[in-house]
């Protein structure tokens, strides 16, 4: 993977962590399960800290 294509991938995963967490607050809201919410968001965070590590390794 290309410093730009990890660069890309972090840029979407940031999306989706902003997504997933406005989708949180509304089930938190509204008294619905978060535990699925909670799980993604975990997800994420885990795949983000392994690209910024692979980020750090390609330069």
């Amino acid at each position: 993977m290309t410093k730009q294509e990890i660069q890309d991938e972090i840029a979407a995963l940031k999306s989706d962590y902003v997504r997933i967490q406005g989708d949180l607050d509304k089930l938190e809201a509204s008294g619905a399960n978060v535990q699925n919410a909670e799980r993604q968001l975990g997800q994420v965070e885990e795949q983000l800290k392994d690209l910024k590590k692979q980020l750090a390794e390609a330069d």
